[in-house]
């Protein structure tokens, strides 16, 4: 797979609604959903089911679960190395864990998912920038 698979994959899924928990391409995602399905367009059965997560899941766990389910199927890129493809998580707070979850699109692009709109295409602004918390790419991603 290519790095530009990953980005029209995602693509495809611009102005599908935000629905929280969902992942069907022109119906509903949330942030997660629009990686879940870019995964299916790409490689098929998702590895593993998400559990049922209230909009608030990341400060009532207190724990790094986003970031630990990206370690189990993706893989793992240096801070600052990201490319378009690579899957970004953020954070809202220093002390908070990552909750929010992006694919870079270009290198002053993502594309994601949040409450209250479509899935977009935004500019990586420094706000984004200063939240980014982990990176990864694609397994089997050539460039």
């Amino acid at each position: 797979m290519r790095r530009e698979d990953i980005i029209e994959a995602a693509r495809a899924w611009l102005g599908t609604p935000y629905h929280h928990q969902a992942s069907l391409r022109g119906v509903g995602c949330d942030c997660l959903g629009l990686v879940r399905g870019v995964w299916r367009d790409l490689k098929g059965e998702e590895p593993e089911a998400p559990p049922p997560y209230s909009p608030h899941w990341a400060e009532s766990l207190g724990q790094e679960t986003l970031a630990a389910a990206a370690m189990r199927h993706l893989l793992p890129v240096e801070r600052g190395e990201e490319r378009p493809g690579d899957v970004l998580l953020f954070r809202w707070r220093a002390h908070l864990p990552a909750k929010h979850c992006a694919i870079l699109s270009a290198p002053e692009r993502i594309m994601h998912a949040h409450d209250g709109a479509v899935v977009a295409e935004v500019a990586f602004t420094p706000w984004w920038r200063r939240h980014l918390s982990h990176a990864f790419s694609f397994p089997g991603v050539t460039d």
